[in-house]
């Protein structure tokens, strides 16, 4: 249908919708000793490393979890068919049930193992910047332009020997879950998928 506009106005679309961003952006920033990430205040003295690195996926140690649950899962549901069997031999419709809710639990067991195996298979990598506290705590934030994480490194390291330096930029809250990436050593991070605090545990 043509659109109609009233006399003495042009026909001028309207301008596109700006697209959905994928990330969240927070605000990093450096004040009075104090390195700010979204809500989280970390003291500068108590900073001992910053760096840069790419987080990659579990890809190898979820295939191999998927192929021992796949085997459990199998298992257990062969053995209960069995059980099924010789139990339809007393009671044929009690057997039939009980193969009807082993193989519809097999099922679902397996589809669970699939999803969770695909979303670290897909799951992309990450380039991240950490800061390391003398504590048991880490902040990581990531940035569409891995150049920015890098240069903000130096900018944090100069901050911490000049303590009158401060500053401020927009990254990007870490969007992803810690059980499908390596961090090293044994990392919990809180507040769900929307991460930028994280500690050792």
């Amino acid at each position: 249908m043509e659109r109609v506009e009233p006399p003495g106005h042009h026909d001028i679309p309207p301008p596109p919708a700006v697209p959905p961003r994928a990330a969240t952006a927070v605000d990093l920033r450096v004040g009075k000793r104090l390195l700010w990430v979204d809500g989280a205040a970390y003291p500068l003295e108590n900073v001992t490393r910053v760096y840069t690195y790419t987080l990659t996926p579990r890809r190898k140690e979820a295939t191999l979890l998927f192929v021992k649950r796949v085997g459990v899962i199998l298992s257990v549901a062969f053995a209960l068919t069995i059980l099924g069997g010789l139990t339809s031999i007393a009671n044929e419709g009690a057997g039939g049930t009980i193969l009807t809710f082993v193989w519809l639990g097999a099922l679902a067991a397996l589809a669970f193992s699939i999803v969770e195996l695909v979303s670290v298979l897909t799951a992309p990598s990450q380039y991240v910047l950490a800061v390391e506290t003398s504590g048991p705590s880490i902040a990581m934030v990531t940035s569409a332009d891995p150049r920015q994480l890098d240069q903000l490194v130096g900018s944090i390291v100069h901050a911490i020997e000049n303590p009158e330096v401060e500053f401020q930029v927009r990254v990007d809250r870490l969007m992803v879950n810690p059980r499908n990436y390596y961090f090293g050593d044994n990392v919990n991070m809180y507040g769900g998928t929307g991460n930028v605090g994280v500690a050792h545990g």
